[in-house]
């Protein structure tokens, strides 16, 4: 049976390959959005070598003390996914889950000896994003949904400015405000009159994200079912592709929010991953490009935040479409007058746009160039950071599949002779971290400087960022976090 599971993660920071889960929620529903079952609300340990940010603690109230006594340790947690989440035919939902959430999933999967891909696909599963679903219906047809909106401050060099530094909280007050849209989850639901209580707690996230898709499948219902069909990327690549390129509606994070994170896209030429396209924003003419150089082009492409908000940077209407990310996209048909208007695109310009690319084939290579000429990410130096460096061979499967039945016992006395090199370390961590009553002595010793020397890396940093929020901080709640973050830290570099 086809069913939504809609899920949250709260966790010790932003980084999926070195970070931590610390709370997972969900709820299964029908397609009609009504709950099947009880809801999944779970802490998971965080183990001894983990230094939780102090700012992602400060948002979600969770402290390292209460995983230990309440939680299940990771690998309990990625049985738990397989046994009783990842039922075939389910479509798993978040609220920018494709870029955060799944990623966490996959590198628990991976640190645990489980298919990190198979969970999204297989079985007739699949996966689905309501974030960008939200941008465009905003975007499209914002009809029966109240929208919210912040100040921020208009001056451009303000946007590096952090609301939680004291010091500069002048500048914000002098600088004057301008509404701009957001589509924060918790501002959502305010707006809507829905309840949500406790924002930035999994459960009470994964309870507002429900009502606030009842929303919008309520009020919005040919648009609900026409983006819940574009999950699978074989229906992108019909109108997202370069044999007939045409151009599209197009809504993501990457584009600007003085137009609801919507433009016109325009496919000229295969990305650099698998199953992904370089996408032109239309909203922009060819012509202002054409004088640039290859070089001019890389720099831009390359720029730091810094050097993004420097008054002569020229940014490059560019950006990748991966088709298996759930991209919100839309034919161009869908553009009637009143969005045209909110969205300030006009047709004869987009259209004007096209036939200025197909005349600027230099400007396309020499974007394209550029693109590839980017300098890639070094590659990881860590094993847990290396999950795609490449697939697990097929030969190595069955001992995975026999580590995952193991206790402490089994796992004291198996000692496989791996193919993939990278799996001897991982396993290693994965007792340390899982079933410590696993490892040898000389284990134990290993484990023990692994986490010291890791430690002493992290720590000057780390105690540096945790003063300085100690020193901000007047609230009684979060001081009382810092606080258990701080015997956290003496408890485990004891």
């Amino acid at each position: 049976m086809t069913a939504f599971f809609f899920y949250d993660l709260e966790t010790s920071g932003f980084s999926p390959r070195y970070d931590r889960a610390m709370q997972f929620a969900g709820q299964r529903t029908d397609m009609d959005l009504k709950p099947i079952g009880e809801p999944v609300n779970v802490l998971i340990k965080l183990t001894d070598d983990i230094l939780p940010s102090p700012s992602a603690l400060l948002v979600t109230g969770i402290t390292p003390q209460q995983t230990k006594q309440d939680g299940i340790t990771e690998a309990e947690f990625a049985k738990l996914l397989n046994d009783d989440v990842f039922d075939p035919g389910t479509i798993t939902v978040g609220f920018n889950n494709v870029r955060f959430d799944d990623e966490f999933i996959r590198h628990i999967l991976w640190r645990t000896f489980y298919d990190p891909y198979e969970w999204a696909y297989a079985d007739n599963r699949s996966r689905w994003d309501l974030l960008d679903v939200t941008r465009l219906v905003r975007a499209l047809r914002p009809d029966g949904i109240n929208w919210p909106f912040v100040e921020k401050p208009a001056t451009r060099h303000s946007e590096l400015v952090s609301e939680s530094d004291p010091k500069i909280l002048k500048q914000i007050q002098d600088d004057k405000l301008v509404k701009v849209p957001t589509n924060k989850l918790e501002l959502l639901t305010k707006a809507n009159n829905i309840q949500h209580e406790n924002a930035h707690d999994a459960l009470a996230d994964v309870n507002g994200l429900i009502d606030f898709a009842k929303l919008i499948k309520a009020k919005q219902p040919k648009m609900w079912d026409y983006l819940l069909k574009l999950r699978d990327k074989k229906a992108i690549a019909k109108l997202v592709n370069l044999d007939d390129p045409q151009p599209f509606v197009y809504a993501s994070g990457r584009l600007s929010g003085e137009f609801e994170k919507t433009s016109v896209g325009f496919p000229i030429a295969p990305g650099n991953k698998p199953g992904s396209v370089l996408v032109y924003d239309l909203r922009y003419s060819p012509a202002d490009f054409a004088k640039l150089s290859q070089q001019d082009i890389l720099k831009s492409l390359t720029a730091s935040y810094e050097e993004r908000q420097a008054e002569d940077y020229v940014s490059i209407p560019v950006k990748e479409l991966q088709y298996n990310r759930c991209p919100a996209v839309a034919p161009l048909n869908v553009l009637d007058e009143t969005s045209q208007k909110r969205l300030d695109l006009n047709l004869d310009k987009i259209s004007h746009n096209v036939a200025d690319l197909e005349k600027n084939r230099d400007l396309v290579d020499k974007i394209v160039a550029a693109w590839n000429g980017r300098p890639e990410f070094s590659p990881a130096k860590d094993v847990e950071g290396q999950l795609y460096d490449s697939f697990t061979p097929d030969a190595d499967k069955p001992r995975l599949a026999e580590i995952r039945k193991l206790d402490a016992q089994g796992l004291a006395d198996f000692h496989p002779n791996f193919v993939d090199e990278r799996l001897p370390e991982l396993l290693f961590r994965y007792k340390a971290r899982n079933y410590p009553k696993s490892l040898s002595s000389d284990e134990k010793a290993k484990w023990e400087s692994y986490r010291t020397n890791k430690l002493q890396r992290e720590l000057p940093k780390y105690m540096e960022r945790l003063t300085e929020l100690a020193a901000q901080t007047t609230d009684d709640n979060q001081t009382f976090i810092l606080e258990e973050i701080q015997l956290w830290v003496e408890s485990i570099c004891q």
